[in-house]
């Protein structure tokens, strides 16, 4: 059954079956970026040119690149923590209402992904579930109930490393920002999107002397009740967990 539909949906979203797409229709534009929840708890992160990395050589990033499922107890900094979402999902420049210019490609310049972040051990936060707000380079607080890395593990199927990491990255997509360009044909954009987040992640990660690895499998529901989504206009999609070499 799962190869018949995802031989269907690699099918219908074929060009020639695309209806025409909201932009090409007059229609405004979804947000570039989900509104932060009202009275919410915010925190401006560091510059990413705060953290002192040392010289790199490209390649050896390359070929050491692997993932990481053991963690050292050693917490990430808020410095490295606000590097490794900068580079995951970092504004250069914004288009307003059209586009943001970001570490990472996304089709038409629409990044539909919102980073959240289960932070287990990062230094002056306690461990809470936060969001990622990528136009101004903070940090919203979502959920701060003592169960939330918990949750997360049990949404992740029990995989305890979602836990035992530094920090534990959840991309969620939003639809309506890609299709809203590309129709029906957005949904495969999404897919595209969440792969170059995570593999800068695991880039970064690497360059800072740590480590990720991605997961995806996760029970859907459960994981957008612990981020707060509908899961229809705002889904979970992707998942890794980062922290530094044992």
């Amino acid at each position: 059954m799962s190869a018949s539909v995802g031989r269907d949906f690699m099918r219908r979203t074929r060009y020639r079956f695309l209806s025409p797409p909201p932009q090409a229709r007059g229609e405004r534009p979804p947000p570039l970026e989900l509104a932060a929840p009202e009275g919410a708890k915010r925190l401006a992160l560091p510059q990413p040119d705060a953290l002192d990395l040392a010289p790199l050589d490209f390649a050896k990033l390359l070929r050491e690149r692997a993932s990481l499922r053991e963690y050292s107890r050693e917490p990430l900094s808020l410095d490295e923590l606000a590097f490794l979402l900068w580079a995951t999902q970092g504004v250069k420049a914004v288009d307003a209402p059209y586009a943001t210019f970001r570490t990472v490609p996304s089709a038409g310049a629409r990044h539909a992904l919102e980073a959240f972040v289960v932070a287990n051990r990062v230094e002056g936060l306690a461990p809470d579930l936060w969001r990622y707000m990528a136009l101004s380079h903070e940090i919203v607080l979502v959920d701060d109930a003592r169960d939330v890395a918990a949750r997360a593990v049990e949404a992740c199927h029990g995989q305890r490393f979602v836990a035992s990491s530094a920090a534990t990255v959840v991309w969620a997509a939003v639809p309506e920002r890609m299709t809203w360009r590309y129709s029906e044909r957005g949904w495969r954009y999404l897919l595209l999107d969440a792969g170059h987040a995570c593999q800068n992640l695991y880039l970064a990660a690497e360059a800072m002397g740590g480590g990720a690895c991605a997961i995806a499998a996760f029970d859907d529901a459960a994981l957008d009740r612990l981020l707060g989504l509908d899961g229809e206009t705002a889904f979970a999609i992707y998942v890794a967990a980062v922290g530094k070499r044992p």
